[in-house]
């Protein structure tokens, strides 16, 4: 294999044989290219694209470069959900205990945040103890044990994912289609999945903003997930305000919990969260319809028992035992909270999502370069939905900020993020679409 050789063909146009993109991604792996080299294969696959075959290769290709988990001694169906990230987006941490409390084994593999997007793994990390990155044996029998694990990417799962994806972030390839399919589906195969659901985001606070490159996406990735083997389909949703009622961390585990504790009932969170579980139990055969399935799901939420897979996982994983049932014992709070006011009466007609994880960050709450460390405390919580009615001086969102300053500041940008109008808004529904 020349690397180079590959490099020119796919600068010209022409389509690479799945051979050829194994020796590429293998040599990756070893470390055996340059950055140049592999910035100029990104480069030349963001300009000419893949085909349909040459994307199932790559992501082949870059599951393979590293370990696969294997589940044999699990009798449940392996499935897992993954979302393309947007502002308060937990659905996550209740979507993995739900769907295990209904039967499902789920090796739920997460991220970290990604510019002004919240990550499940900074939010796990709000609970003291909380293991991220466990060892094989305990991740195994997490999840066989409680029936879910949330943990993060090791270093022996989609190795050449970790090296492409550090030099497409600088070299202006990360919105290639192709690419951003196989860094997604890698590590899914590489976790030994059965059945997968995607979570496309689309809106002001998603990374693709425009529905139609929402929806070519969600095909790219179903098409090459199914061509590879694992049953997948997608759901479009909408993000253009914070899909829960808060954003940031510790503030979202709090949601976490008094969602599984049935006291968000009625919300757009949870028509998310109900429509993932029913998809991946009608794809893993658990439920025959999708109304069964959200029966199932509902049922797990009512009685507690995705409640007490949640407290088993975060237990197993060195969490407190009690953390379901005093949460406040070990959630830190930040030592300042000011209410966002309302500058006039009207309707909560839009807002600026993307604004609001910025926002966020701007507290302290996400990082603006890899080394930065996050303060799990701060984010916004008591976020009103669009379409609320309001009157001048109403809290619309609570702050929670490590000092006034920052308060002052937060509270002063998430009122801009808003605009009030003096008609009721037609809103977007919050599911889009199924592909």
């Amino acid at each position: 294999m020349i690397p180079q050789e590959i490099i020119r063909r796919k600068r010209n146009g022409e389509e690479l044989g799945a051979a050829d993109i194994k020796s590429f991604i293998g040599a990756l792996a070893a470390g055996q290219l340059s950055e140049g080299q592999i910035g100029a294969f990104a480069m030349a696959v963001w300009f000419k694209g893949m085909s349909r075959a040459e994307i199932v290769a790559l992501t082949l290709a870059m599951a393979d470069s590293g370990d696969r988990l294997q589940w044999v001694d699990i009798d449940r169906p392996i499935a897992d959900k993954h979302s393309t990230g947007g502002v308060g987006d937990n659905v996550s941490l209740m979507l993995a205990p739900i769907a295990a409390a209904c039967g499902l084994a789920v090796p739920m593999i997460s991220g970290r945040g990604l510019g002004h997007t919240g990550g499940t793994l900074d939010k796990l990390e709000s609970i003291p103890g909380y293991t991220i990155t466990p060892d094989a044996d305990l991740f195994r029998r997490v999840v066989k044990e409680a029936g879910c694990a949330i943990i993060g990417q090791t270093g022996a799962l989609a190795p050449a994912d970790g090296r492409l994806y550090a030099v497409r972030d600088v070299t202006a390839t990360v919105d290639s289609i192709p690419l951003i399919t196989a860094s997604i589906l890698s590590k899914k195969l590489a976790a030994g999945l059965q059945t997968l659901v995607l979570d496309v985001k689309v809106g002001n606070g998603a990374f693709m903003a425009d529905r139609v490159q929402a929806e070519i996406l969600a095909h790219s990735l179903v098409e090459v997930a199914n061509g590879a083997g694992v049953k997948t389909s997608a759901l479009i949703t909408d993000m253009n305000e914070p899909l829960a009622d808060c954003a940031g961390n510790a503030v979202e585990i709090r949601n976490c919990l008094n969602f599984l504790a049935g006291r968000k009932t009625g919300t757009r969170l949870e028509t998310v969260v109900l429509a993932f579980a029913a998809e991946m139990l009608v794809k893993s055969g658990i439920a025959v319809s999708s109304d069964e399935g959200e029966s199932m799901a509902r049922q797990a939420l009512s009685s507690g028992r995705a409640a007490e897979v949640f407290a088993r996982m975060v237990s197993m994983l060195g969490g407190p035992a009690d953390l379901v049932e005093n949460p406040e014992k070990y959630l830190a709070r930040a030592p300042v909270e000011k209410p966002v006011r309302a500058s006039r009466s009207g309707w909560l007609a839009a807002c600026d999502a993307r604004g609001i994880g910025v926002s966020v960050i701007d507290l302290g709450g996400g990082r603006r370069h890899p080394a930065d460390q996050i303060d799990h405390r701060v984010g916004f919580s008591a976020l009103l939905p669009l379409g609320t009615r309001v009157t001048a001086g109403e809290p619309i969102a609570l702050v929670h900020a490590a000092d006034d300053a920052a308060a002052e500041g937060a509270a002063a940008a998430l009122a801009v993020h808003y605009r009030i109008g003096e008609e009721e808004p037609e809103l977007t529904p919050v599911i889009a679409g199924l592909i």
